[in-house]
């Protein structure tokens, strides 16, 4: 059964994109000895992204580890805008709640709460989208980059447009998520080895701010054009808050639904 715009029950089920292409594992069991690129082969992203890989591997492996968890584990990712911060939850072998992993300051994120409607708006989107291989940019101009998928089907439904939002390094944003170069190695690095073992596509949900009672009451004199669209996405926060499993997420145009099985 699904939780639909209005507290609605539905049943079926739809999920979010699927990815179909898989990187070489060869790509990051191959002996590579030194982390630093001549400029050259840093326009190869094969190998820029081997080379963050092994800068990111001891510290993911420490971070893992606290959690009973390892490199390939199932990933999620979750954002939000008014805090600046976006969390990496992983599922220790593919089984049981989700765990917090690590949370990454967003070091540049363009636009106001609220979601994106038209290309060109400097407008994080909020909803639910998902990350697959293919959506992965390993030759990013923002060193690593991964496309969140906007605009989603409940998106176009709407007549939203707009493309290459993206999750990226450095620390300049029109719209997209910019993270650091060192923190996109890391959660490049996890993202890439999820899919690599297994994992279809990475949920990555982006909120206005953390959707509790309380901060929805704080917003709402600020931006009431709003309430209807966040009290939606709040009921897929609060699935995932008081379960940790990342909910089922399929959409009308009405709203999101969320499967409750």
């Amino acid at each position: 059964m699904k939780l639909g715009p209005h507290g609605r029950l539905l049943g079926g089920t739809l999920t979010l994109l699927a990815g179909f292409f898989v990187f070489s594992s060869s790509i990051f069991s191959q002996a590579h000895k030194r982390l630093q690129l001549t400029p050259a082969e840093y326009q190869n992203g094969e190998k820029r992204a081997l080379a963050a890989y092994r800068k990111a591997l001891p510290a993911l492996r420490r971070h893992l580890s606290r959690q009973g968890a390892e490199l390939g584990d199932p990933i999620f990712l979750r954002a939000f805008k008014h805090e600046r911060s976006l969390e990496v939850w992983v599922q220790p072998q593919g089984k049981g709640p989700y765990k917090l992993l690590k949370t990454y300051p967003i070091a540049a994120a363009s636009g106001n709460l609220g979601p994106k409607r038209r290309e060109g708006d400097r407008q994080v989107p909020e909803g639910f989208y998902a990350v697959t291989t293919a959506l992965l940019n390993p030759k990013s101009r923002y060193h690593l980059a991964m496309n969140v998928g906007y605009p989603n089907s409940y998106d176009r439904s709407l007549g939203r447009n707009g493309s290459f939002i993206m999750i990226h390094g450095s620390n300049v944003s029109a719209g997209c998520l910019a993270m650091t170069d060192p923190a996109i190695e890391e959660i490049y690095t996890l993202v890439a080895q999820a899919l690599q073992k297994g994992q279809s596509s990475i949920p990555v949900h982006l909120f206005p701010f953390h959707l509790t009672s309380r901060n929805q009451a704080k917003f709402r004199s600020v931006y009431p054009q709003h309430q209807p669209f966040w009290q939606n996405l709040a009921l897929g926060y609060s699935f995932f808050e008081a379960r940790k499993k990342v909910p089922r997420v399929s959409s009308s145009e009405e709203g999101y639904w969320f499967d409750r099985e």
